[in-house]
């Protein structure tokens, strides 16, 4: 070999180490994408003196991240499937690729990592350096180069679901402080309650309220259409608004309609929401509601009859005024139970696409009408779980206990 040959050979070792170490301060300096990538391209013209590159980079989908020297613009042009069976490094002329385009270059060069198909690298080498050309080099150079961006990408996507996740523990918190914290559980009426989201955080809501000076108190629950935060978001708006309209509602009529007219303007009539609420009143003895599209409540009289409460009106925040509104009565009422329930409950489901369904539910509270609310409600959490057979719970679960005992003293 020439002192020439030996003296190119020297030369070229040279830029390649230069390269290398251009590249791994780069990724030690932990600069960005964009700029690993300009920082990539000038590694290599400059010190490989390459006449043509193109870096195709699997991402979502294969995408040209770094080209020069080119007659095409390939950030426009698609890769082809016929490159994705190149497995070693390959003269273009020897491949029958689909893309004419890429017969600007001379070579192919596959980048892998573990196995993994990272990306491709099309060169075309000027011709007095052409036996200098180490393509080892190229990929191992590459192969730093994408494992540091996959490395930032990972960690950034780490850091981005721990923020998420800090934000729905945060949202999860703020929609408890929603439901009643002491709910009585002796004396003429005692409540027990349960809830659980399908997600983090969901739309169903509960409340009990006592109304001042009036020896009455008001039960209800609700179910906003959707999931997740947005629904989240709108159910807390709707507390808002009933924990002020109560308070100054002379009757549930009002209280419904003013909530529906609430609603149509906050949410833009996109979501609705099925409403029941009820009005207990201690001296009357009389229980009024009012069913706005809600899954029906059950009413156990102390005797064990049970009655659906189904009169009011359609779901809130699609219509204003209300198509129609009615509100039922029933009187004579001493001892008495009520359930209420979102759907999440009836239509809890098993692997045979069979429904938990309002016969079961019917049937479940008239045997255990006597026992405690709380044996009561871990009860039917037990039928429920033996009901799915393991078959995840497909939306929130929400259900309310009510125990009136209002005898002479």
């Amino acid at each position: 070999m020439s002192e020439g040959s030996l003296q190119n050979k020297y030369d070229q070792k040279e830029l390649e180490v230069n390269a290398l170490m251009e590249i791994t301060q780069a990724v030690n300096s932990n600069l960005s994408e964009d700029h690993l990538y300009k920082i990539f391209e000038f590694t290599l013209r400059a010190n490989l003196r390459l006449d043509k590159l193109t870096l195709y980079v699997k991402e979502a989908d294969w995408e040209c991240k770094v080209q020069f020297g080119t007659q095409k613009d390939f950030k426009k042009v698609a890769l082809g499937s016929s490159c994705l069976n190149v497995t070693e490094t390959t003269e273009i002329r020897k491949l029958n690729l689909e893309v004419p385009c890429f017969s600007e270059f001379d070579i192919i060069i596959p980048v892998k990592h573990k196995d993994r198909l990272l990306a491709f690298v099309f060169v075309k080498v000027k011709s007095e350096l052409e036996a200098l050309l180490d393509t080892t080099f190229i990929q191992a150079l590459s192969n730093i180069m994408l494992v540091a961006i996959e490395n930032k990408r990972l960690a950034r996507k780490q850091l981005d679901q721990q923020a998420f996740q800090r934000d729905m523990e945060i949202a999860s918190n703020v929609q408890n402080y929603l439901f009643p914290k002491d709910l009585p559980k002796v004396g003429k009426v005692q409540i027990e309650a349960f809830y659980q989201p399908c997600r983090t955080v969901g739309g169903d809501y509960y409340d009990f309220i006592e109304l001042e000076d009036t020896n009455q108190f008001i039960v209800c629950i609700a179910d906003v259409s959707g999931k997740g935060i947005p629904a989240a978001l709108l159910m807390s708006n709707f507390q808002a608004v009933l924990r002020t309209i109560v308070r100054t509602a002379s009757d549930p009529l009002e209280v419904v309609q003013e909530l529906n007219y609430h609603l149509c303007r906050n949410a833009n009539r996109e979501n609705f929401i099925t409403f029941f609420m009820a009005v207990y009143d201690y001296d009357t003895r009389e229980l009024r509601y009012i069913n706005s599209g809600h899954n029906p409540p059950m009413l156990i009289r102390q005797g064990g009859e049970l009655e659906q409460l189904t009169i009011g009106s359609t779901v809130l925040g699609a219509f204003d005024p209300l198509p129609f509104i009615d509100m039922g009565s029933v009187k004579g009422l001493d001892k008495f139970s009520l359930f209420l329930f979102t759907d999440g409950l009836t239509e809890t489901f098993n692997d045979k696409d069979e429904e938990f369904g309002v016969e079961r539910l019917e049937a479940f509270l008239k045997s255990n009408k006597d026992y405690s609310l709380e044996t009561k409600h871990k009860a039917l959490l037990a039928d429920l779980d033996a009901h799915r057979d393991g078959h995840p719970f497909d939306d929130d679960l929400t259900f309310l206990s009510c125990q009136v005992d209002n005898g002479t003293t």
